[in-house]
């Protein structure tokens, strides 16, 4: 009796964890890792930050009204850019994934295989299929960082002011005929044969198979390692553009930037070590899910999915919604610290 009562207790974490909508939502994420990350960024810059950003103590209302636009313009620039070039990469790479005959040499096939059961499951082909899918943010970090520095004052005017004509409605056209129309216009959303191939030679490439042959060990980790680096593109950018802005009043220039590295390095430092705890905490939790859906096809989509769902949902929440009250407080403290002492030194 007792044999059979140890033998049934797996079959209840079993019950929950091969849940269809769960491997379903995972299968989603794994495929559209960087629209994934674009649309919690989007959601959190829209709401979670601007309201954490409300709280803030002892902090001058202009700056929270810019801080909270520079959060509006940020959220709305990395959805729509990192979507332009998200998409089509996600529709190529999954475009290989159903037929890598046609896109890959044979060569490329074997190489990448190694020696896994089959090439969805090879840690070098996954590192390749990730990391290109996720380099969408990374390069559509500058045009992003350019854009919001362009959206930032528009969205303090139009939104975040008392002004009874502000709408978001005008926000919504203002930023869409001057600043993405454009984009949007010249970029093919849909992934055509073109992209896949495009992806296919460069998978072919020596240079592409080494680096993913050196790399793929560390294959858990591609979501953190390159949302970090996006990240740290991302401020600088961002702060270079909102130095040179000629829209964004000076006054308020230098709390936007000081608010942006704070947020940023803070995230970055901690966001790391937070989620090294978590991936460590849960590791129990992982292995049951793999043993729950182990001989699954799709399992190591779904690894994927779990790969990029844990730094997503972490980063969201220490960057949007504990770290804005922190930097906008420090940021706001700084200026003052600095504009007071700047006279005595000169």
């Amino acid at each position: 009796m007792r044999v059979n009562s140890i033998e049934k207790t797996p079959l209840k974490f079993k019950g929950g964890l091969n849940n269809k909508i769960l491997l379903s939502g995972l299968e989603k994420i794994s495929d559209h890792g960087a629209s994934f990350a674009a649309g919690v960024s989007f959601l959190s810059a829209m709401f979670v930050r601007p309201f954490a950003i409300s709280l803030t103590p002892k902090t001058e209302k202009e700056n929270k009204k810019y801080a909270s636009a520079n959060s509006l313009a940020s959220g709305v620039s990395k959805l729509l850019i990192t979507e332009a070039i998200a998409i089509p990469l996600e529709n190529a790479i999954n475009k290989i994934d159903k037929n890598p005959g046609k896109y890959l040499n044979e060569s490329t096939i074997r190489t990448l295989k190694g020696s896994a059961k089959s090439l969805a499951v090879s840690s070098d082909y996954k590192f390749l299929t990730q990391s290109t899918k996720l380099s969408a943010g990374l390069i559509s970090a500058v045009p992003k960082a350019l854009i919001t520095a362009t959206l930032i004052p528009i969205a303090a005017d139009k939104i975040f002011s008392n002004k009874k004509k502000s709408s978001v409605n005008s926000v919504n056209n203002i930023s869409y005929n001057t600043v993405f129309s454009p984009v949007y216009n010249s970029i093919p959303f849909k992934g055509g044969e073109k992209i896949a191939q495009g992806v296919g030679k460069i998978f072919d490439s020596k240079w592409a198979q080494n680096l993913a042959h050196k790399f793929s060990k560390n294959e858990a980790n591609i979501a953190r390692n390159i949302s970090m680096g996006t990240d740290a593109l991302l401020c600088a950018t961002t702060a270079l553009g909102i130095k040179k802005s000629r829209q964004i009043d000076e006054k308020r220039k230098n709390p936007l930037i000081y608010n942006n590295v704070i947020s940023t390095a803070s995230c970055i430092l901690f966001g790391y070590g937070l989620d090294k705890a978590v991936k460590k905490g849960t590791a129990s939790l992982t292995d049951k899910f793999i043993s729950a859906n182990r001989g699954n096809p799709k399992l190591s989509k779904y690894i994927q999915g779990i790969n990029i769902l844990r730094p997503t949902m972490i980063f969201a929440l220490v960057y949007y919604g504990i770290l804005p009250v922190v930097s906008t407080f420090l940021a706001d403290k700084l200026d003052k610290k600095i504009a007071s002492g700047s006279p005595k030194t000169t």
